[in-house]
């Protein structure tokens, strides 16, 4: 039989696989269900976010002056982090969602312009090159239509936060699945063999 701490770790890990398994699947399926509000939630968690972080440093800074020549980075990047989250709580949910959308256009141009900048080298060194190419005129276009059209890079962003969260969900489940049957293989193994 598998000792005592074995078995208190199966419960517990058996069990929080399968609580953060629905927690997903019902953040998943609520976000597709609540589009509106689950939009509303994602600005107010980019508020939280950039105020908690921008606090935390802040007083890492301050701990590090002492110790650190640029500590006033840290300091900097805080204060912007805290305004920022202070002002997203002011301006809820625009300013939030915009810097949701801004980001995620800034992302688009970014992949896009290496894609094509790793393109134009391949061509130069007689390699294939036009699908490096075409993804990166593809991440620009992208970026583009984020900008124009903000509420269709909302939705895609809170459907890719929700397939995300359901088959991270699956995962978990499945995990959580194949964790009980591997507990009651070694149960079956851990049994004594009959006499004959």
């Amino acid at each position: 039989m598998p000792s005592n701490a074995i078995q208190l770790t199966y419960r517990h890990t058996w069990w929080a696989l399968v609580l953060r398994g629905l927690i997903a699947l019902a953040l998943g399926i609520f976000i597709l269900a609540r589009p509106l509000d689950s939009v509303g939630a994602f600005a107010l968690v980019i508020a939280i976010w950039a105020l908690v972080t921008g606090l935390t440093q802040i007083v890492h800074a301050i701990e590090l002056r002492r110790v650190a020549a640029h500590w006033w980075i840290l300091l900097l990047s805080g204060l912007i982090g805290t305004g920022f989250g202070i002002a997203a709580l002011v301006f809820y949910p625009v300013l939030s969602l915009a810097f949701a959308v801004l980001w995620v256009a800034w992302w688009l141009f970014v992949v896009g312009a290496l894609a094509l900048s790793v393109g134009f080298q391949e061509r130069k060194l007689e390699m294939p090159w036009g699908w490096t190419v075409a993804w990166g005129v593809l991440g620009v276009l992208a970026g583009v239509y984020a900008l124009f059209f903000p509420p269709a890079t909302l939705v895609a962003i809170m459907g890719l936060i929700s397939a995300f969260a359901i088959l991270g969900g699956i995962m978990l489940l499945f995990g959580a699945f194949w964790l009980h049957r591997a507990h009651q293989a070694a149960i079956i193994a851990s049994r004594p063999l009959p006499r004959p």
